[in-house]
């Protein structure tokens, strides 16, 4: 139940004195949970045509269960991050995720059975759970208006870095191997013993450096407010932009909470009720749609996409750094424009540009077109999805709820997002095998196309608004 005096509150908006070097300094270091998180997600990607002969995996149903066990981590991170954040703050779910991406990665990486893969990749899902919830929440809680967006989009820069990280780390640590070999040879070679066991390890480094770097962030002002502590939340804000906007977002947060109090306490049947269902109806709707577009399958099966499109083993590995490096320039391309031209406009472009792409990509499928053809079309999506949904739907998801359910409704919306993920990522290979890969591009683009009436029809722009002021006009409608 919200109190009335949330909609006639004004908000006080002062434009820091200095917007920069520390509040991107914090922003970055908590976007260090999402390169780990682009790590850990992509890497498999490049493993797991060595770790599924180490383990003897040939049924497609056994193949996308360790392609996408880690997504049932995903949703269970997801699904207590809200609680766990709201109830000790962002900073130390943070440094958790940062512990947990070190712990299972090195552990997933020396795994001799398949059981402890399994169950190591679902605790390092565990941690992209954590991450994916608290790290876009915490930048946008502390970022000024006016940079609100590119600092929140720096969440999705660092994923796209940590996936060209672990593209370019599969890229070296695998070793061709010499065609005509027996299985029992296979088995022997580096790559099946060894190689796939140092793509995971490689993470613990920059998860070590997350954790140290964890200990010198300060709270979310917001959270330190809602619990009532007024002079660290000052204090914070003071080194954000000065004593003047300090002072006006206190005010402005202080109101928001007064009147929260005022209201009934928080809890998860308030997301049912309205005007938060429909706001959560909206967010939940996005997150799926970010993954069915389908790009995730060009990351994590990569390799089937370009093996039938006719590449060969090196080139298929040289291809998937090339769309790293494009997704890299592209999510750069997207912070320089979020604030910019706003975050409806890059949504309704995307949905086009990404179905229009997976369209033509399953008409060269059915006419046989591959090699370049293909590339080009792939390449052509992951730059279209880089540039507006990757990380426009993070933005959106960090910005449209209500403060006072905001940790408990991102919770919800990116735990959809990972079942949506979920259900991508394990039914490809049975899918493939039915449809063939052009058919599966065509329901993708048939996808991306109904998005783009969803966004038209549902989505509201937020660009250059304070959290308190989108707020008051979303809960109005």
């Amino acid at each position: 139940m919200q109190a009335p005096s949330i909609t006639t509150t004004r908000s006080v908006f002062i434009v820091p004195a200095e917007p920069g070097g520390y509040v991107w300094g914090i922003a970055i270091v908590a976007a260090l949970g999402g390169l780990l998180f682009g790590y850990d997600w992509v890497v498999i990607g490049g493993a797991r045509e060595f770790y599924e002969v180490y383990f003897h995996l040939s049924s497609p149903a056994i193949v996308g269960w360790a392609n996408s066990c880690a997504l049932i981590g995903c949703l269970i991170g997801s699904l207590a991050a809200g609680y766990l954040a709201e109830r000790f703050g962002r900073r130390p779910i943070l440094l958790v995720a940062a512990i947990l991406f070190a712990v299972s990665s090195i552990l997933t990486g020396w795994a001799h059975t398949f059981d402890a893969f399994i169950a190591w990749r679902i605790t390092g899902g565990i941690a992209i759970g954590l991450a994916s919830n608290v790290s876009p929440l915490y930048i946008a809680e502390i970022s000024p208006a006016e940079l609100r967006g590119r600092l929140v989009s720096l969440n999705q820069f660092a994923i796209v870095i940590g996936i060209l990280l672990a593209q370019i780390a599969n890229w070296q640590i695998a070793r061709p191997t010499p065609s005509g070999l027996s299985e029992a040879s296979l088995f022997a070679t580096w790559n099946v013993q060894y190689g796939w066991r140092w793509m995971f390890t490689a993470v613990a480094v920059p998860a070590a450096i997350f954790t140290i770097a964890s200990f010198f962030i300060p709270e979310s002002p917001r959270w330190l407010l809602t619990h009532k502590r007024k002079d660290q939340a000052d204090a914070v804000l003071t080194r954000v932009g000065g004593p003047f906007y300090a002072r006006a977002e206190v005010a402005n947060i202080e109101a928001t909470v007064e009147a929260e109090r005022l209201a009934e306490p928080s809890t998860w049947r308030e997301l049912f009720r309205r005007p938060v269902r429909r706001i959560l109806l909206i967010g939940v709707a996005l997150a799926i749609l970010q993954q069915w577009t389908g790009i995730n399958v060009l990351f994590n099966y990569a390799a089937e996409v370009y093996r039938s499109a006719g590449y060969g083993s090196n080139d298929i590995l040289l291809n998937i750094v090339i769309t790293g490096a494009i997704n890299l320039i592209f999510t750069i391309l997207a912070m320089l424009l979020v604030d910019r031209v706003g975050r409806r406009w890059l949504m309704l472009f995307g949905c086009l540009g990404i179905g229009i792409s997976h369209l033509l990509c399953a008409m060269a499928y059915h006419a046989n077109w591959k090699g370049i053809a293909v590339l080009i079309l792939t390449l052509s999506a992951i730059a279209c999805y880089a540039l507006t949904l990757a990380p426009v739907t993070w933005v959106l998801i960090a910005e449209i709820f209500p403060n006072r359910v905001r940790s408990q409704a991102i919770s919800a919306a990116v735990s959809a997002l990972w079942i949506a993920s979920f259900a991508l990522t394990y039914t490809f290979p049975i899918l493939n095998r039915a449809l063939t890969t052009g058919g599966i591009f065509c329901a993708y683009g048939l996808i991306c196309l109904a998005g783009f009436v969803l966004v038209q029809l549902c989505v509201p722009e937020t660009s250059g608004r304070s959290l308190e002021e989108i707020e008051r006009s979303l809960t109005r409608q």
